[in-house]
């Protein structure tokens, strides 16, 4: 390059940038480490695993028209999940969860919203090193394998189960606000597994065996006495629950379940049978789970979960939007036997309509009830009660706190109150 003189000048460049009649050298790139490759690649994957798994719920940000036909949809998955859409949850705290029985449908309570209750944890056991131990007052003892148990003959049920705590803090007055928080600790489950009697059977009883005392592997080695003439017949020990292995807080891999039975009588982790001659007075049986009566004396082993209903739509915490229909909602059940009827009130018991029941109808599990209903706008108290095939009839909660007294927190079954006023707000009254 020259000035206007005809002299030659230097190249003008950019710092750093060679001009073009300078030599160019380049340095011969370096392979790419092993490690770099892997990273770069997981990166990539992972970002278009993500898009891909996302797809569905991107669509909206991606095509800006709404119209999930227009984006590609996700990929099959190993395990399933819900839409994120959907909310429902279990209410926890550290030893307790309760199921959100206000968003469920039918009778079946999705595994991952069964509620929990266990006393020192949820322990991790593998399924291969578990040993059920069946000893005592039998010919034989015997050690099992689940792998063993899994031999037998198989069983399913749908069977509901309640903890004895269900709505207890309600002894004292309406505490609670929701159904979830009331009535949360129950849920219905299909259940596999095989018959208590089966496996007795193996072992051998020998004369002098009537009780029959289930110990859990939990951190708190959970213990309760069974009269052997009232649950040899229905008892299973439990490896699947709703057609998959059992979920650890639910007793993987080996529960007991006494249908009817309060829940705390259905030992998880089970790993010991003792075949005994009379109840061992365990901890469970003694200073927790029985009822303290208005004399000072305590009702022992009240083993039934007497009739109970609750309405769950409209209940605590929802509210009616607008004056006219409402299908009146909820859910019924008796550790004796089947519902036979459910009644509901809209005026706090004065009058009561039969509720209709759906389909199915089984002993000792949850049973849905409705009743069509017109809102007028006004104030309105809505109560259920379950009558049993016992002909047992869900009280009232006056009349139950008359024999009870309200020193106790355990079997609490009266009647149920939702207030609505004139806004349409619902709750515990």
């Amino acid at each position: 390059m020259t000035d206007k003189d005809g002299k030659s000048m230097p190249n003008e460049r950019e710092p750093g940038v060679p001009s073009r009649d300078a030599p160019v050298t380049t340095r011969p790139k370096e392979p790419p480490t092993r490690r770099a490759f892997l990273t770069g690649a997981t990166s990539l994957f992972g970002a278009a695993a993500a898009h891909v798994l996302l797809a569905p719920f991107l669509g909206h940000a991606a095509n800006g028209s709404g119209d999930p036909t227009r984006v590609p949809g996700a990929l099959a998955t190993e395990y399933g999940r819900r839409s994120p859409f959907e909310r429902a949850k279990r209410l926890t705290k550290p030893q307790r969860s309760r199921t959100p029985l206000q968003d469920l449908h039918g009778i079946v309570t999705p595994s991952a919203l069964h509620f929990e209750r266990h006393h020192n944890g949820v322990p991790l056991i593998d399924p291969a090193k578990h040993r059920l131990l069946v000893h005592g007052l039998v010919e034989r003892p015997l050690l099992f394998t689940l792998a063993e148990l899994k031999r037998f003959p198989s069983i399913s049920r749908l069977v509901f189960i309640e903890c004895s705590g269900n709505s207890g803090k309600e002894w004292k007055g309406p505490k609670g606000k929701t159904v979830q928080e009331i009535h949360g600790l129950t849920s219905t489950s299909e259940w596999t597994g095989v018959r208590l009697s089966t496996v007795l059977s193996e072992a051998g009883l020998t004369p002098g065996a009537a009780w029959m005392l289930a110990e859990g592997s939990d951190a708190a080695a959970m213990t309760r006495s069974l009269p052997l003439n009232r649950v040899l017949d229905e008892a299973l020990l439990c490896y699947a629950q709703n057609g998959e292995p059992l979920r650890p807080e639910q007793g993987y891999p080996l529960r007991l379940l006494v249908p009817g039975y309060e829940g705390n009588t259905c030992i998880k982790w089970l790993r010991r049978l003792k075949l005994v001659a009379s109840p061992m007075m365990t901890r469970e049986e003694t200073s927790k789970y029985t009822d303290l009566m208005p004399d000072g004396t305590a009702r022992q082993f009240t083993f039934d979960m007497e009739a109970k209903s609750v309405i769950t739509a409209p209940s605590g915490g929802q509210r009616l939007k607008k004056t006219g229909y409402v299908e009146i909602r909820g859910l019924a059940w008796s550790g004796r036997g089947r519902v036979e009827k459910v009644e509901v009130s809209v005026d706090g018991g004065k009058n009561w309509r039969t509720a209709r029941l759906q389909a199915p109808v089984l002993p000792k599990c949850h049973t849905r009830f409705c009743l069509d209903w017109w809102w007028d706008g006004g104030k309105a108290v809505l109560q259920s009660r379950c009558i049993d095939e016992t002909g047992y009839r869900q009280p009232a909660r006056q009349d139950l706190v008359e024999v009870r007294g309200t020193n106790s927190y355990y079997h609490y079954n009266a009647i149920q109150s939702w207030q609505i006023d004139e806004a349409g707000n619902v709750r515990n009254g």
